[in-house]
């Protein structure tokens, strides 16, 4: 089979030395540097994740842990996973199981878990796109994706108005995961089913300076 595999590979590789290499320009003049007031960027980035059937509550900095508290009341939640290096501060007054992640948790023992709390590294308001990228307060993708809610603390302050702005921000050397709305399919006679390749529930607690 590995012969197989070299052989077709090694053919491949001649063609491509004996092909022209064709002049191929690549456009680059992307729509940048595009603005939007707080207000208007938190109006347009909430109606997106809405329009994606997430749940969106803002907050004044100050008010994130009051926030994350009364989402996790609310959705019952007595058990949570939380990356690493997550701002204690966030959890401040949650009297709940707080479970720290490593790599050592297996997916099963993620699936105990009620909810995931995580922070988060972009999002893009045109598209109601959140980024993570692995950072300590981010964790692992497993963690946001396995249990059955989310809640994800997004600073507006992080949050541009399209797409290349809000890559800018990315580092491309870390793991991105780009998360718009719950998990949803619809592969199935077209019928819409949450749940299926990440959480069924997506909370978004976005920060404000206001």
């Amino acid at each position: 089979m590995s012969s197989a595999r070299d052989t077709v590979l090694g053919r491949i590789r001649d063609a491509l030395a004996l092909a022209p290499t064709p002049a191929v320009v690549v456009p680059r003049d992307y729509r940048t540097g595009r603005v939007l007031p707080d207000d208007e960027r938190l109006a347009l980035f909430s109606d997106r994740l809405v329009d994606y059937k997430a749940r969106v509550h803002p907050c004044t900095a100050d008010r994130t842990a009051e926030a994350v508290r009364e989402v996790l009341r609310a959705h019952g939640v007595r058990r949570i996973g939380v990356p690493a290096g997550l701002d204690a501060r966030w959890l401040a007054g949650y009297d709940g199981e707080v479970r720290q992640d490593d790599a050592d948790v297996s997916p099963a023992q993620l699936d105990t878990l009620d909810a995931v709390v995580t922070a988060s590294a972009a999002g893009c308001a045109e598209t109601g796109t959140i980024f993570l990228d692995g950072s300590p307060d981010q964790g692992r993708r497993a963690l946001s994706l396995v249990p059955d809610l989310h809640v994800c603390v997004v600073d507006l302050s992080m949050v541009e108005v399209g797409v290349p702005e809000a890559v800018a921000r990315l580092v491309p050397e870390r793991p991105t995961t780009l998360i718009s709305g719950p998990s949803a399919t619809s592969d199935i006679e077209l019928e819409r089913v949450e749940g299926v390749h990440g959480p069924r529930t997506l909370v978004v607690v976005i920060r404000t300076d206001a």
